[in-house]
């Protein structure tokens, strides 16, 4: 089969189309025909040589596709259309899913959108609902908006909590799609002190739950942006991983809970649990539109270094996705 693999750690210019050995489906598993599968930081990361949890040579974390193998104990027969997260190798002709994983794709969208729901929904969810405890009608910060996390989560925000959601992006356009996804109040951070309209939009008193993918360069504002007892969820380190000084009394004084997290080397168990429960609470608000994946472009597959560019670029809104077939 052909898939994507990195010739060595570097650049999207690493990024090889080739002949690789077709997977081979273990006892609770499903050999999926994959159709499209999504790109995510996590991928960058691998490219690059700095992830050490990727055991597959092929880049890929979510694919959507069709089941061709499925063992008897499974609750997917073949020929099914399902999505879900994979342990690497999402960028080729098939895939080796854990069938706990796998989630059937919503009727009426087609296997690009299905690529673009497993790994954003899951992480949206799990920061915001597992881990932050957001609460009916709270107030939450979601920094990059405009992202596959941050268009996910703007959604389940609204309509799982009926949340007063509160977002950072980088451009009116970025901004402008967020508040059509329901986003009460939108802050262009290049342009605005991000803190300071967060305090005027919640009465100087700061946000219940903040869902940060920046890290280092946020640090000081996030403190100011977070309400007592508020719950701070650290997914990301776009701006960097290390703070030079840190006052940790200010952490103390408004009594915050801060949380790191991973989602791809979370275990087997963890994902499967996590699939189950968003499933119950998602499935039904998939079909009827209320939650929708957002899908920015779609490469073919022998672009995906093109792909890598676009996102590393933050010229996305929603998700970037690579087409395996029709």
């Amino acid at each position: 089969m052909k898939a994507i693999t990195v010739k060595q750690p570097g650049g999207p210019e690493q990024l090889q189309f080739s002949e690789q050995p077709k997977p081979i489906a273990g006892n609770g598993e499903l050999l999926i025909r994959v159709h499209a599968a999504a790109i995510n930081r996590t991928d960058i990361i691998t490219r690059e040589g700095r992830s050490g949890y990727a055991k597959s040579p092929i880049l890929g974390v979510e694919v959507a596709g069709t089941v061709v193998e499925a063992d008897g104990q499974s609750c997917f027969q073949i020929g099914d259309k399902v999505m879900g997260l994979v342990n690497g190798g999402g960028y080729a002709e098939y895939a080796v899913m854990p069938a706990d994983r796998a989630m059937k794709i919503p009727s009426g969208l087609s296997f690009e959108q299905g690529a673009a729901i497993p790994e954003v929904f899951l992480t949206a969810f799990q920061t915001l609902f597992w881990i932050g405890k957001l609460q009916e009608k709270e107030t939450v910060l979601i920094h990059a908006g405009a992202s596959g996390v941050g268009t996910a989560a703007i959604q389940l925000a609204k309509q799982l909590r009926n949340a007063t959601v509160i977002v950072t992006a980088g451009s009116d356009e970025k901004l402008s799609f967020c508040r059509e996804l329901g986003a009460d109040v939108t802050i262009n951070y290049k342009e605005q002190s991000f803190e300071e309209e967060v305090l005027k939009a919640t009465n100087g008193v700061g946000v219940d739950v903040l869902l940060d993918f920046i890290g280092a360069d946020y640090w000081e504002k996030n403190i100011a942006s977070i309400k007592k007892e508020g719950r701070w969820v650290l997914i990301g380190t776009l701006g960097g991983p290390i703070i030079k000084e840190v006052n940790l009394l200010q952490l103390m004084a408004k009594y915050i809970q801060l949380t790191g997290t991973l989602l791809t080397p979370r275990s087997d168990a963890y994902k499967a649990k996590l699939t189950k429960d968003f499933i119950q609470k998602a499935a039904a608000l998939f079909e009827s539109g209320k939650l929708k994946p957002i899908v920015d472009t779609v490469f073919p597959i022998e672009e995906a270094a093109k792909a890598h560019i676009h996102m590393e670029e933050s010229r996305n809104i929603g998700k970037i996705v690579l087409k395996i077939r029709e």
